[in-house]
């Protein structure tokens, strides 16, 4: 699959690279008490900082020339907390495949079927409100219930009910698009969101702005933020902002991101974000999803922590939803007056005329002049394949896929071919190669394709809107527990570092909790165990070392009430001890080993911490 223009301008620029992302950063953030903060703002300009957020209890500021070491020279000052580097997060889209024709007909996306969200019904009175941190929702585009959507502009980037590219638009579609007999229908449709626009054309903000937004967020009365951006490196003021955020009840998703490596990318990575990969409509991992370990640190300070890692997957690859009136393409073929599944390339415009088989189509092929080129995918790329066409006289183009499926492709970032070209199924190559004729259409559209881990993030925000709709009592961390406790587990059996969990399932978490109640129960999904499902405020973590042969596990854990609690091994309680909040387990057995803990208050198999795994 070929990358589209944004995707490659974003590549280009070092954007979808978490290494580079922090690269050559001369913004940092500095906290400051809010007493103080006038002071510190008068010190910054002095010594030529450029102020660009002005938060509560930070600011961020722009410093040309200078580095985190020597701003903290420059800046010594006792009213300052602390100095960071202003991480850059970009949106995290890697294709951006356009297709299909919504604007006839409404059209619910594949994630929905595979989610079950089509099996719940979103409660509208519910008082569900999403707070959508991206580009903008263009106010263009007619699909939503406008009534129902508020919005906030970062400093620079213009009006949040303008497109600032068609990401945030193709991202709040996914979410709340409303069922109206138009276009496509999002997960929550018609759910209240309230968008704050941190990036525009230029394609990036910085944590600083995130965690603005995140304050922004709270202050609009949403239950639920969804991020489909990140970059590399992580910083406590971002940090602290969605952890104060899911400690007042609230859920933070985030992309875990579109390297198709290991690296793990913030905001995702912070213990208070639900990370989420991408699927595509086959079950199967998206090759670009992320797979950050759940492991930290080195030897016997390794820690285990299943929420710094993904969590959950939803559909992501070949995503249909809205854009910006116009923004995408839509097209249609027939072969001999019978209608044919097609995808869009760049070139809009008409073409009807007899077919041409061009093969593989690496040369110019006289025979193609007036006609419209059928040729097979392969050895060269699509953008050759088309210009060979065009340049044989042929007035359009269809590319048929040389494997199952449909094919999604773009011409590149340096395309200058002017015929409509689509792309086809290899399930209709016979049928398209036995017709005489052949008629293209590409028109404008407002609804389009994408594919990263930005379109399963929203399709996991809007899945937590529409079950926590009917769910009211429960917090949003609850709701992140009952969407792993029920996932549909794939990849290796249990959880693991693509999936997670598995794929989010809506009807299985909504009947999950109307059995079991916010506090859930059972064993926390993913393909079975017997540990305690990890529920309420309870968190663990886990190191472990090893000394003359004997292994030791240091646990440390955080708000359980009762004055004793349970520690489980590997599904299986090893003791009951005093609530001191640490405690040493002890294993003389030889060799190596994987070992997971929970702790739980006394007596209980629901008020429990995370799972915390160690590995010797």
């Amino acid at each position: 699959m070929k990358k589209n223009k944004l995707a490659l301008a974003l590549i280009l620029s070092g954007l979808c690279t978490a290494g580079n992302a922090s690269a050559q950063n001369d913004r940092f953030i500095i906290q400051v008490d809010n007493n103080k903060k006038g002071v510190v703002k008068a010190l910054t300009k002095k010594l030529g900082g450029d102020i660009k957020v002005d938060g509560n209890g930070f600011i961020a500021a722009k410093f040309t020339g200078h580095d985190l070491t020597s701003l903290k020279g420059l800046l010594n000052n006792p009213h300052i907390k602390l100095i960071e580097e202003d991480q850059k997060r970009v949106p995290l889209s890697l294709f951006n495949d356009d297709a299909g024709n919504a604007m006839q007909q409404q059209i619910t996306p594949y994630a929905v079927y595979q989610s079950q969200a089509d099996q719940v019904t979103f409660d509208a009175n519910a008082g569900m409100k999403v707070c959508v941190i991206d580009s903008g929702l263009d106010s263009t585009n007619p699909d939503f219930i406008w009534g129902n959507i508020t919005g906030d502009n970062d400093s620079g980037t213009g009006n949040w009910f303008d497109n600032g590219g068609p990401h945030g638009t193709h991202v709040a579609g996914t979410i709340g698009a409303a069922d109206n007999n138009l276009g496509v229908v999002g997960m929550a449709p018609g759910v209240a969101m309230h968008i704050i626009k941190v990036f525009n054309e230029s394609g990036w903000g910085y944590s600083s702005d995130l965690a603005q937004a995140a304050n922004l967020c709270s202050q609009a009365g949403a239950n639920i933020i969804s991020m489909s951006l990140g970059g590399g490196g992580s910083n406590s003021t971002e940090s602290n902002a969605f952890a104060n955020f899911t400690n007042a009840g609230g859920l933070v998703v985030a992309a875990a991101g579109n390297d198709g490596n290991n690296v793990r990318s913030y905001p995702a990575g912070y213990p208070s974000v639900m990370m989420v990969g991408a699927n595509d409509a086959d079950n199967q991992i998206a090759d670009f999803s992320q797979f950050p370990s759940c492991s930290s640190g080195k030897g016997r300070r390794v820690t285990t922590d299943e929420t710094v890692c993904v969590e959950v997957t939803a559909g992501g690859v070949d995503t249909l939803s809205t854009y910006p009136a116009g923004m995408a393409s839509a097209a249609n073929m027939s072969a001999d007056g019978t209608p044919f599944a097609s995808s869009a390339m760049e070139n809009t415009g008409q073409a009807s005329a007899s077919a041409y088989f061009m093969g593989t189509a690496q040369n110019i092929d006289n025979g193609a002049a007036g006609k419209v080129c059928l040729i097979d995918r392969g050895v060269v790329s699509f953008y050759d394949k088309v210009a060979n066409c065009e340049n044989s006289g042929g007035i359009g183009a269809v590319i048929i896929n040389n494997e199952a499926g449909m094919l999604y492709a773009t011409l590149g970032d340096t395309n200058n071919t002017t015929i409509p070209a689509v792309g086809a199924a290899f399930e209709d190559r016979t049928a398209l190669l036995g017709s005489t004729t052949i008629t293209i259409d590409i028109g404008a559209s407002d609804y389009g394709f994408m594919s990263g881990t930005s379109m399963a993030t929203p399709a996991v925000s809007g899945i937590a809107a529409l079950v926590w709709s009917n769910h009211t009592d429960c917090t949003g961390t609850e709701i992140r527990d009952a969407l792993k406790a029920t996932a549909q587990d794939q990849g290796a059996t249990g959880r693991d570092d693509y999936f997670g969990h598995g794929i989010v399932k809506a009807a299985d978490a909504d009947a999950y909790l109307t059995a079991n109640g916010c506090a859930g129960s059972g064993n926390g999904g993913g393909g079975g165990g017997t540990d305690p499902e990890p529920v309420g405020d309870i968190t663990l973590s886990a190191s472990g070392y090893k000394s003359k042969g004997t292994k030791y596990i240091d646990l440390n854990w955080a708000g359980a009430a009762t004055s004793q609690v349970d520690v489980y091994r590997n599904g299986s309680k090893v003791t009951s001890t005093a609530n001191t909040n640490s405690f040493t387990d002890t294993i003389s057995t030889k060799g190596g080993g994987t070992y997971t803990y929970q702790v739980c208050e006394a007596q209980s198999t629901s008020a429990c911490s995370n799972n915390s795994t160690v590995t010797f």
